[in-house]
């Protein structure tokens, strides 16, 4: 039987395996790569790029649960259950590199290689406890604070220090931002004006720069976890 380093992540352990196996496909920006109640078919591992991931509301109003960038893998559904179907969304945000395994081929993987199936056990409990400090620091502060959190997982994830400050180096625009923290594209608008005018943030080209970090963290309380906890992704 193949043995495999214990130490190794998930995602490459998945490069090692399949990357010899299944072609890379490229997709556009926009692209839809599966809806909500689609049969999984495939599990995707992002090489490169953004995607998010999100549900869409009944009234039509769209949520972004996260977004995703290159070497991450989307896993979307239950597990090794009879005929699965996906809980959410996913889409290219960004021109996309993918790789795409069979989902029998990956849950066979994982049941055959007892170093898999630990590694995709703490992947899949690092995912389950950000989403809970997500959903933690979304009821508890309000939309202000829930916005302020949604700022400093993106920095975390994405942030590029500069002499002005943190460089989110991600296109948003504000209605994205609004879909990532549940609220409404004028709202946020509003609170993003606020924080322009007291100098802690500035908005260029659909990119934030976060010039006053402390006080985004100051305001939610923030609990300074890892970057593994405190992400976007």
């Amino acid at each position: 039987m193949k043995e495999f380093n214990i130490n190794i992540s998930l995602y490459s352990l998945l490069i090692q395996e399949f990357i010899d196996k299944e072609n890379v496909q490229k997709v556009n920006a926009g692209t839809i790569l599966f809806n909500e109640r689609d049969p999984v078919k495939h599990i995707y591992i992002l090489l490169q790029g953004s995607a998010a991931i999100g549900r869409v509301h009944m009234k039509g109003k769209e949520f972004i649960l996260k977004i995703l960038s290159g070497e991450e893998i989307i896993i979307e559904y239950q597990l090794f259950k009879h005929q699965p179907k996906y809980h959410f969304y996913a889409k290219a945000i960004t021109d996309c590199e993918l790789l795409m395994i069979k989902r029998e081929d990956f849950e066979q993987f994982a049941l055959k290689h007892e170093t898999v199936m630990n590694t995709l056990t703490s992947w899949l409990s690092t995912r389950y406890l950000k989403a809970q400090m997500k959903c933690q620091d979304l009821l508890m502060n309000g939309k202000k604070g829930g916005l302020y959190s949604i700022l400093i997982r993106l920095c975390n994830s994405y942030g590029v220090m500069t002499p002005e400050g943190i460089l989110i180096d991600i296109p948003l625009t504000h209605q994205e931002l609004a879909n990532l923290t549940y609220g409404t594209r004028e709202v946020v608008q509003r609170m993003l004006k606020d924080l322009r005018e007291k100098d802690i943030l500035s908005y260029d080209q659909q990119k934030f720069t976060i010039k006053n970090i402390n006080y985004l963290k100051e305001t939610v309380d923030c609990q300074n976890c890892p970057f593994e906890i405190c992400g976007i992704n």
